[in-house]
């Protein structure tokens, strides 16, 4: 604003005063500031307990953004390439448990797991995981009483499940992602998989008690021979029936394929107790067995 002549500055009078004209009501310090011209600006402010109570809420709100700020940035979630050590076993263990109870969906390994993926089938981690599969299934399987009359069924699949491919997938650092059909087919016919132990003693220990066991695979008819073979050589006797997929069966999702062979079973009058298989799509569907046995598989998914 202008001021008039003579253009100095003006006095200013500032005036306190305690106002306090009711009982109920709280003091109030009013400063009246005049200056000397034709200008007169008047400010009240609050009491000097109100103004304290409000520099104390404000104080009190500010720490409570910074710690909201300080969780949230705490509470994102880090990829394994900014982790520890420590940090990425951590998550990869909990990835892993993601993927066997099939929340992770369709999946694919996360970069800073793949050396914690080699780590966990060349230990003692994944063995164990059989043993305690093999010896799940073993307690339900005991606690069924065969009818005798040979209808009580097993299924089993293949790969991952009675047989063992890692020699194959060593070759490609136990990667599934560089997956090759032509040097997958070379692996089938050269029949050198091994059984799974856990697998052959669960395998020898149901036909002990009566089952009577099917062989549920995602193989191509064209490869029967070579996975009948196999199968024998790993050790694997008198199963009933070995399923590979016929020329109808191609191009159909895994899930739904086995579904279908499984209802020809309960169709033909067999009662499928249980069903030991790697892969998600081997277990669910319908003509579920009455329970369903899930093999350890951080390498692949199929749907």
């Amino acid at each position: 604003a202008r001021f008039p002549p003579p253009y100095r500055l003006p006095r200013i009078l500032i005036f306190v005063r305690l106002f306090h004209r009711r009982p109920d009501w709280k003091p109030e310090i009013r400063i009246r500031i005049k200056i000397k011209t034709k200008y007169r600006i008047l400010l009240w402010f609050p009491s000097i307990a109100t103004m304290a109570a409000i520099v104390v809420r404000i104080f009190l709100i500010s720490i409570l953004c910074l710690i909201g700020l300080a969780s949230a940035a705490q509470s994102v979630i880090r990829m394994p390439s900014d982790r520890t050590a420590g940090e990425t076993d951590s998550f990869c263990n909990s990835w892993r448990l993601s993927v066997e109870t099939n929340n992770a969906g369709l999946w694919s390994t996360p970069e800073g797991c793949l050396g914690y993926r080699v780590d966990y089938f060349t230990g003692v981690q994944y063995a164990s995981d059989l043993t305690v599969v093999a010896s799940d299934s073993i307690a339900f399987a005991r606690s069924v009483t065969p009818a005798g009359d040979g209808k009580d069924g097993w299924v089993f699949d293949v790969d991952e499940t009675l047989l063992s491919n890692l020699p194959f997938y060593e070759k490609f650092g136990y990667s599934a992602e560089s997956f090759n059909e032509e040097l997958w087919n070379e692996w089938v016919n050269s029949t050198a998989a091994e059984a799974l132990p856990e697998s052959l003693g669960l395998y020898r220990e149901l036909k002990e008690l009566g089952f009577t066991v099917f062989i549920l695979t995602g193989r191509d008819e064209f490869q029967r021979n070579a996975t009948t073979a196999n199968l024998l050589a790993a050790g694997f006797r008198d199963w009933e029936k070995l399923i590979l997929r016929g020329k109808s069966d191609r191009g159909k999702r895994a899930v739904v394929y086995k579904s279908e062979k499984r209802q020809e079973l309960v169709d033909q009058g067999y009662r499928i107790h249980g069903n030991s298989g790697d892969q998600w799509s081997d277990l669910l569907g319908y003509a579920m067995a009455v329970r369903s046995f899930k093999y350890p598989n951080p390498l692949y998914y199929i749907a």
